[in-house]
């Protein structure tokens, strides 16, 4: 993974790896419809719940090797409870998540590889939470965790208004995404077999992938669009002061700067 100079976590490339197949697990338990051969529904969760504890692994690394700084284990912390306590929000509102402006916005000023660390983290404690602890939670951790690595990962010489704008596009593609992810994650098991939308085990992909976009557009844009809107208004509106606010805690933390103490202390110390 590419590094980015803005960001407070650097992940190795043993760690890279963790991510890259944690990544590849999950992609495998969102696109499995498509290429399945079988004739029975298998039990993807398990895809889930593994790249789930990869993801986690990636924190207990990053910690442990001391690339995740004590200065960064507390922004994660603090950031991944305001957007936790954010999320519970919108219940019963269709499509209201105030969640997702926060995650983008800090990704965007802390990087990609802090981005999806706080996608995962900040979606697994909203579960603990609300407790909505279930097998749709390792869909929605990954997904949240792919939305704040794209934020993290926009050009980065983009400033003014043409970042607002930038990220207001951004965050209605981001929910956009979440929305066809977790209907995808849902498809399957939604409809029951023989209707013009269900899902065909061992089906042509084309026949399936159209069954699905169907389903999608049907189902999908009452919460997809007040989603979408939501967020992008929320970045246009604070997106500015919000990032500002952001940016100053980056400089005045010094993130993964080491401690140096002066002649006077050393000296001190050496007494």
């Amino acid at each position: 993974m590419k590094n980015l100079t803005s960001d407070i976590v650097r992940f190795s490339y043993k760690n890279a790896s963790v991510l890259a197949l944690a990544s590849v697990l999950s992609a495998a338990g969102f696109l499995w419809p498509f290429f399945y051969v079988g004739t029975d529904l298998p039990q993807t969760q398990l895809f889930f719940w593994g790249a789930v504890g990869l993801a986690f692994l990636l924190v207990v690394l990053e910690i442990s090797s001391a690339r995740l700084d004590a200065k960064s284990v507390a922004l994660l912390g603090i950031l991944s409870a305001v957007i936790a306590a954010l999320r519970p929000l919108g219940a019963g509102a269709v499509g209201i998540e105030p969640m997702w402006f926060l995650l983008i916005l800090s990704a965007r000023v802390f990087g990609a590889s802090f981005g999806f660390l706080l996608g995962v983290v900040s979606m697994f404690a909203s579960a603990m939470i609300t407790g909505g602890l279930g097998p749709w939670l390792g869909y929605q951790v990954f997904a949240a965790g792919w939305i704040g690595l794209l934020a993290g990962s926009l050009p980065k010489n983009v400033r003014g208004r043409l970042e607002i704008l930038m990220l207001t596009v951004f965050g209605v593609m981001a929910a956009a995404l979440f929305g066809l992810l977790m209907d995808l994650q849902f498809w399957p098991w939604a409809l029951a077999s023989g209707t013009q939308l269900s899902f065909i085990p061992g089906g042509a992909l084309t026949e399936n992938l159209y069954r699905f976009l169907t389903f999608h557009l049907a189902t999908a844009m009452a919460w997809d669009v007040p989603r979408a809107v939501f967020t992008a208004g929320l970045i246009a509106v604070t997106g500015s002061s919000v990032l500002s606010a952001l940016r100053r805690t980056h400089t005045r933390a010094a993130f993964l700067t080491p401690v140096v103490f002066n002649e006077r202390v050393r000296q001190q110390k050496e007494v």
